[in-house]
């Protein structure tokens, strides 16, 4: 600890982005500075250090060994340091940002937020909707509900709500559905992009497979297959959870019995080593008692 009040802080910076980023030109645009400017910091921190951070080779600058390990903790050390700061910047308000994917915040959770509300009326509820799995951050994005097999690098994860699936259609398609055999005849809808099931999930405790089934309408996203369903445009195999509201309004009805589990589930997702706020507390509370008593 001797040696860290001497060291100065933007060169310690310039070396971190440098090696997270793998180019002089890169750093100085994140750091809002020249590239020259960044390389007279990198020399600087070398000599404050008195060791060799970087290699200079015609493609640029290459971390050393000693460089890399530098880096890594740096890394970790100035988000710590921008969590801190979020924290200390953070408005009085008591608002809560949740990252959701579309379909989650469309077939179940916006749907449930007045729930929340009447719970909680002193707490104001943002809803991130994106289908990329964004990173929570204090100041930022407060938590995220994910929905997968859970082990994601980088991020703290506590599991919901697994999840069941079973085919579901319009109910005037359903009076032509008797047994599984039926589902060949019919228009099969499905996710152009799902990797978390297939159909065999649900076909092979029923002593069969995906290949006695048709084609069908092929859409991006499940709420467009949801949606399909509901217009009558065949059977979509469909996880509970956003099923349940158009199940229980009639617009969907499921085709046959049988709901059978995946190894999918529900995840709610924060940043590592963070301090839980009591606004997340309630929230993630709400939600886990919400998802398993299916409301």
């Amino acid at each position: 600890m001797a040696l860290l009040p001497k060291m100065n802080l933007s060169a310690l910076r310039a070396v971190e982005a440098v090696a997270r980023l793998g180019s002089l030109r890169l750093a100085a645009d994140e750091l809002g500075v020249t590239p020259g400017a960044v390389s007279q910091r990198i020399l600087k921190a070398e000599a404050q250090l008195e060791r060799r951070l970087f290699e200079r080779t015609q493609k640029g600058l290459v971390p050393t060994s000693i460089g890399q390990d530098l880096s890594s903790h740096l890394t970790d050390g100035f988000s710590t340091l921008a969590r801190g700061i979020a924290l200390s910047q953070a408005k009085p308000e008591d608002a809560v940002t949740i990252s959701v994917a579309p379909v989650f915040a469309a077939k179940w959770l916006v749907r449930r937020l007045g729930q929340f509300a009447k719970l909680r009326p002193d707490i104001r509820v943002r809803i991130d909707a994106s289908g990329a799995h964004v990173t929570p951050s204090p100041g930022d994005v407060d938590a995220c509900i994910r929905v997968g097999r859970g082990g994601w690098p980088d991020v703290e994860v506590e599991e919901i709500s697994p999840q069941r699936v079973f085919p579901v259609c319009a109910p005037a398609l359903a009076e032509h559905i008797k047994e599984v055999a039926d589902l060949s005849n019919l228009p099969i809808i499905r996710e152009k992009k799902n990797q978390l099931f297939d159909w065999d999930v649900w076909l092979r405790p029923n002593q069969t497979s995906e290949t006695v089934l048709g084609d069908g309408p092929v859409f991006s996203d499940a709420s467009l297959c949801l949606d399909a369903a509901a217009a009558g445009q065949g059977v979509y195999l469909s996880l509970e959870t956003l099923a349940v509201d158009a199940i229980s309004t009639g617009q969907l009805v499921a085709a046959l019995p049988g709901r059978f589990p995946t190894d999918v589930s529900y995840w709610f997702v924060e940043a590592p080593g963070t301090r839980r706020l009591p606004k997340v507390t309630a929230f993630r509370n709400w939600i886990i008692e919400a998802m398993q008593r299916g409301a």
